[in-house]
């Protein structure tokens, strides 16, 4: 199963933290084991079921997050430089990581993809953090998963954890207006 997570995420690659990049493709791993979806499925399904007929799949918009998260948080290292510290390890990990839930929150019935039962009970945020506990997956990456969709308002976001915030928002906004 770990071979077809380094298929779905090539972008694990960008993780310099060897026990980083192992707990987020572990992450990854168990989800996939728990999950009534395959992983052949992330590149069929919507990302999202908020949007009738979306047309974007959930590993497209998936990495175009992280690759988004990655270039804003490099443009800020490059202009705002010691004045705001931030680490792209956790960047790249959160964002690889902030919808890992959904894998729980989904189900695919008669070939399309639905809220599963767990999903009915449980947002994807929270299944998230859960999941990446298991796996030892640091508090600064569990709290971007935590709080990178709305119930992250509640929250104080940590610098990486707005960029996945706004990366993931930016990608998904425009297309409720479709």
């Amino acid at each position: 199963m770990i071979d077809k997570v380094k298929e779905l995420w090539p972008e694990l690659d960008w993780i310099k933290d060897d026990n980083l990049r192992d707990a987020t493709a572990e992450t990854w791993k168990l989800a996939l084991s728990l999950s009534k979806l395959e992983a052949d499925d992330l590149n069929e399904i919507p990302f999202t079921l908020l949007v009738k007929d979306c047309p974007v799949t959930f590993m497209e918009h998936k990495r175009a997050v992280v690759h988004i998260s990655l270039d804003a948080a490099k443009k800020m290292q490059e202009f705002f430089g010691d004045n705001l510290p931030l680490d792209l390890d956790i960047v790249v990990s959160g964002a690889i990581l902030a919808d890992v839930g959904k894998l729980l929150e989904y189900d695919k019935v008669d070939g399309k993809a639905t809220v599963s039962d767990f999903g009915r009970y449980v947002r994807h945020p929270f299944s998230g953090v859960g999941l990446a506990m298991q796996c030892n997956v640091p508090d600064s990456v569990c709290h971007i998963i935590a709080a990178h969709a709305g119930e992250g308002d509640m929250v104080k976001r940590s610098t990486e954890a707005y960029i996945v915030h706004h990366a993931d928002f930016m990608t998904f906004l425009p297309f409720k207006n479709l």
